[in-house]
């Protein structure tokens, strides 16, 4: 394998990652903004306040973008092992 094909496959696993990752990592950016906003506005600072619906928003946004996910992930699999030759010279 030259390095041409590694710079090409782990391109390619990063340009994966990152449209996998991209979406979630917005939806929680945005509810943690909401979240500071309305603790700056009411004087709570309760830490569970922030984390739990941090973590419903992650787990809303991982269960409706479930089938896409893994779409990509499967896409992404198939055309890494579809064609295995030029990865064994």
């Amino acid at each position: 394998m030259n390095p041409e094909q590694v710079v090409t496959l782990g391109r390619n696993a990063m340009e994966t990652a990152l449209w996998v990752a991209a979406p979630v990592l917005l939806v929680v950016t945005a509810v943690s903004v909401l979240i500071s906003i309305v603790q700056v506005l009411t004087s709570i600072q309760d830490p569970a306040i922030s984390a739990v619906p941090r973590l419903a928003a992650v787990a809303a946004t991982v269960f409706f973008l479930m089938h896409w996910i893994l779409r990509r992930l499967v896409g992404f699999t198939i055309h890494s092992f579809s064609d295995f030759r030029p990865w064994v010279r």
